[in-house]
This record gives structure tokens, sequence and C-alpha cells, in this order.
């Protein structure tokens, strides 16, 4: 009996242990690990708040962790309706302060706590703080895009949930909570990562308390909220150096109404800035669309062109790789009077070497090239040089099938496919990959747009590693096809982007249009400095003159500016 006695009394000491453990580990996971979140919890169950942020929503940063999104605040007016002494009043009176209707105030203060849309001038919160009302506060808010966005073609914009199958379609595999009329990412960054970047708490809010029957405590005052931590919510950290992108777009203001500016970091791959214009405000899409501008949302960077006499980089180093060529191979030019295909020099060119062929982007001479590389050579440099693979790592845009470099091969598209005409199609981006490969010494690397995915409050959940590279062309190819590009900007068709001092290399392009108009899309694409390159920078200027006249003098204001950046 002893013995059975003692059995049950150590069963009921383990199972009382085993119940006192779980216990204790419910009371550190609500205590410890989760207590901030079953605080938040209680905070809220107690009190009625108004969010201080535009949009709950993860910022978008760059390299640096800049923010491209929700860095400038605004003032605007919180409203706690249930606090106002005499709501007719205050109505009246506001709508003379802020020039609206009546009907629109009492719409928007009919329901819960809100924040009124409507922007202050000075004045104006001036005179809505100095009326002292209860229930009213003048408050900055945080606004996701601030008064001249970067980049925002990229970055892309929000819009409200509109339709049960939108809804639906978001929350599909989500631990995210939707409701029809929010705001979430409809273009760009903001749509493709809409389940990382959404959030589910205000990181700012401001808030009054109530009892337990939902009535406000006597004397309840607001209680601002700041630094709430978020854990729903992911920020983006891109490969985009802000500094570099503003240099860029300011430049594209002055002097380029239509087209595309890339530039990347040289070596790693690491797109540093992608502009496109027209431009749009995020903030204001919904006027765009009204006034028929949908173009301005189109980003250029990744869109297909014809490269005109950019690829002749591709025909270039097939006849190097190959044997085809060298750089004091002759021939000659007859200008208007070739049967193949005529140059842009009327007169011709005579007698000339490759090197100087190139120089002065001879189309007979390249066309020629390209008939004696034959179709399938032509095709496989293209193809390792990156201008089949319109991928970006972290910018999953969806490739455009009209890109079909087999089209080389059809009959007579070889002549026209040899000088950046016909059937070839470029991007931006896949051009300044390209010379990235050119001045890695003949390694392509795929271009990179999104570093890491960061837990809010810091620390990366997830990295997107760059591209480790894989060998388009040997060494000694790349060298003489630098050699080929210094000779551009020192004595040849793209002397404009000559940068003084750090010296620079490229290459022009003039793809005719075909729309009966004497203008082109006109191309640059080149690096500085010579001895050490550190950025990669192509530029498209859509109807254009030609690469020389157009495209290249905004590549050597983009490149002095950007060099001169620490």
């Amino acid at each position: 009996m002893d013995f059975q006695r003692q059995r049950r009394q150590v069963a009921a000491f383990y199972i009382f242990a085993a119940i006192f453990g779980l216990l204790a580990v419910n009371l550190w996971i609500i205590q410890v690990r989760d207590g901030e979140k079953y605080a938040v919890m209680a905070l809220e169950q107690e009190s009625r708040y108004v969010s201080l942020e535009d949009v709950i929503r993860g910022k978008i940063l760059d390299r640096n962790l800049a923010p491209l999104t929700g860095e400038q605040e605004e003032d605007r007016i919180v409203v706690f309706p249930d606090m106002l002494e005499d709501k007719e009043a205050f109505i009246l009176e506001l709508s003379g302060i802020l020039n609206v209707t009546c009907e629109t105030l009492a719409g928007r203060l009919g329901g819960p706590p809100c924040r009124l849309p409507f922007r202050l001038s000075p004045e104006q919160a001036e005179a809505v703080k100095q009326r002292d009302w209860r229930g009213v506060a003048v408050l900055p808010v945080r606004l996701r895009y601030g008064g001249r966005p970067l980049a925002a073609q990229v970055v892309g914009h929000l819009g409200k949930i509109s339709s049960w199958e939108e809804l639906t379609s978001l929350g599909k595999g989500s631990d995210k909570v939707y409701h029809y009329g929010d705001m979430v990412g409809k273009a760009g960054l903001e749509a493709f990562y809409e389940p990382e970047l959404k959030g589910g708490r205000p990181e700012r809010a401001v808030r009054v308390f109530h009892d337990a029957r939902g009535m406000l405590l006597n004397g309840s005052a607001f209680q601002l909220d700041e630094d709430i931590r978020d854990g729903n919510r992911q920020d983006l950290v891109l490969t985009i150096d802000a500094r570099i992108q503003q240099a860029v777009e300011d430049v594209m203001d002055s002097k380029v109404a239509k087209g595309a500016v890339v530039v990347m970091e040289a070596g790693t791959g690491d797109l540093l800035a992608m502009a496109g214009r027209p431009a749009f405000h995020p903030a204001r899409v919904e006027e765009y669309l009204k006034d028929g501008g949908g173009e301005r949302f189109f980003d250029h960077s990744t869109a297909l062109y014809q490269p005109g006499s950019i690829f002749k980089i591709v025909v270039a180093a097939a006849a190097l790789e190959e044997g085809v060529a060298s750089l004091e191979s002759q021939f000659t030019c007859r200008g208007e009077k070739e049967s193949l295909i005529r140059c842009w020099s009327d007169a011709g060119h005579g007698d000339i070497n490759f090197a100087r062929a190139f120089a002065v982007s001879c189309n007979p001479v390249f066309a020629g090239l390209g008939l004696k590389i034959g179709a399938p050579k032509l095709i496989e440099y293209a193809g390792r040089l990156g201008l089949g693979n319109q991928s970006v790592i972290g910018y999953p845009v969806p490739p455009d099938p009209r890109q079909d470099l087999d089209l080389i091969g059809a009959p007579y598209n070889l002549v026209n496919s040899s000088v950046g005409q016909g059937p070839v199609l470029v991007t931006p981006v896949q051009i300044t990959s390209m010379l990235n490969a050119v001045v890695s010494g003949g390694v392509y690397r795929e271009p990179r747009l999104v570093r890491e995915i960061r837990q809010e409050g810091g620390g990366a959940a997830r990295e997107l590693s760059p591209d480790q590279g894989r060998r388009a062309i040997s060494p000694e190819t790349a060298g003489k096809l630098r050699s080929l590009m210094e000779l551009v900007t020192q004595e040849g068709a793209g002397s404009e982007a000559q940068i003084p001092v750090f010296g620079s290399a490229g290459k022009t392009g003039s793809a005719q249009l075909g729309n009966g108009e004497h203008s082109v899309n006109a191309w640059f694409t080149g690096y500085a400095p010579l001895a050490d390159p550190r950025y990669i920078v192509t530029v498209l200027v859509e109807e254009g003159v030609s690469g020389g006249e157009s495209a290249a003098p905004v590549f050597r204001d983009i490149m002095e500016k950007i060099l001169r950046i620490d």
C-alpha cells in the first residue's frame, strides 16, 4: 500500500509540474514574447484612435535606407466627433475656413473618429488651432508620397480595392486582413510586394480613452502615440541610390520630355537609378486617368525599343570573338551608293578600318559583318550579353513576348538586325547590363533592383543575393570593345559624351521610327571614369535627332553630377 501511495504521489507531482510548466510557458508568451502585442490589443479595446499615417504600410527604402516613400509630413485636421460640444456650429465654421461645403464635412463626421483629407495652408492650420475646439486637433500626418517622389514608375502606386474578385484574390493564402476600400498596391513594387508591405496597425496615432460602455472618460485628452511597433509590415530595401536617382531626374526634367535613363553600379549589376519621362505623382493617379494621361504610368526603363547602332556592340563582340574581324580589318564605305544598306553619311567613309567604323557607326561595314557572322552566331552573342533576358532580381515584371532574338534569322532580317533595326527589340535595362558585361571583363550579371526585405525595426527577413555572373565573352574581347568605345567619345559620334578629367566611353544609337518624320529614338550608353569605371549610364531620348546630338549630352550631364557624389 505504501508503494502504491508513493507512486500516486510521484505521478501527482509530475502532473502538477507539467501543468505548472505549461502555465509558466503561457505566462512567458503573454508577458514577454507577445507582451507588446497584447498590450496594444488592450490599449485598442479601451481607446479610440486615428492613424497619423496616410497609409498603414511598410516603407520602400534606397540602398542607404533613405526613404523613397513615407518621408514627408503635412498637417491634417483630426476630429473625434463624440467630443464635439456643438457639431453643427463646428461644421458651419470649419466649412468657411476650409472652403468646402457643410454637406461634405457632415458626411465625414457622422461616424467614428477621423482624419480629414484636406490639405491645409499655414493660415488655415493656424485658424483651426486658435479655435481650440474640443475633440479637434491639427497634427502632422506621414504621407505615403512626398511632394516630388523619386522613381515613381518603379515604385508604382496605390489604389482602393474596388471589386469582390480583387478582395478575394488578396486574401487568398495571406495572413493579412483586407477590407473593401483598403488602399493596396496597383502597380510597380507597391503591387509586387503587397503582402510584405501591408501593415496591421499604425506606427503613429492619436487616441482618447473610454470606459467599458464606450463613453469617453471625463477630462479625457488626446494621447499621441509614436514609434508603435507593427510586426505585420516589412520594409523593402532597393539597390537604388536616392542621390543618384535625384540627379538623374533633375537632368531629365530639363532635357528629356520622353524617354528613359538607367544607371548601374559597374561590376555588381546593381541598379542605382531608373527613371522615365513623362512621369507621374503617385498620389494623383485618378487625375491622370481622367485626363487620359495613362502613358505616365509606363515604365520606359523596362520597355522594348529598337536599339539602333547600340546593337553594333553585339556585332563587334561576335566578330572579334569569332575571328571574323580584327581592330585593323579594312573595309570600304560608299555611302548612299551601297547596295546592301545605305550609310547615314551620303558621301560614305571611303576606306576605313574596323575600329574607325565602330567609332563613326558605319552601317555598311556592320551589315556586311552581320552577313559574315551569320544569324545563328549573332543570336547566340545577343543572348550571351543578356538581350534575351528581361529578368531583374527583385522586380518581377512580366516578360514582353515581342522580344524574340530568333527573328534575326528570319528571311531578309539579318542585314537590318546587324544595325539594330528590324525585329531587334531591347530594353534600356538590358542595354545597361550588356555594357556592364563589357566593363566587367566579359562577365554578364543579371541586374538587381531589390537588396532585401527587412522586418519592421530592422533586420533582414529575406535577402536577394546579387547574380554571381557567367562568362559571356573573353576578357580579351571585352578589352577590345572598351578601346572601341573610347574612340566613340574621343573622335567619333559620341564626342558630346566626353567627361573632362575622368574620361568616358560608350556607343551612340539612332533607331528610325518609321513614322515619316525625321526624328529617331536616340541612344547613348557609356561608362566613366575610364581608368576605374564606377557607373554605367544608358540614355534613351524618344523622338530625338540622333544619339550623338540628343542622348550623349544628357549622358554627360548626368555622369558629371553623379561622379561628384561621395
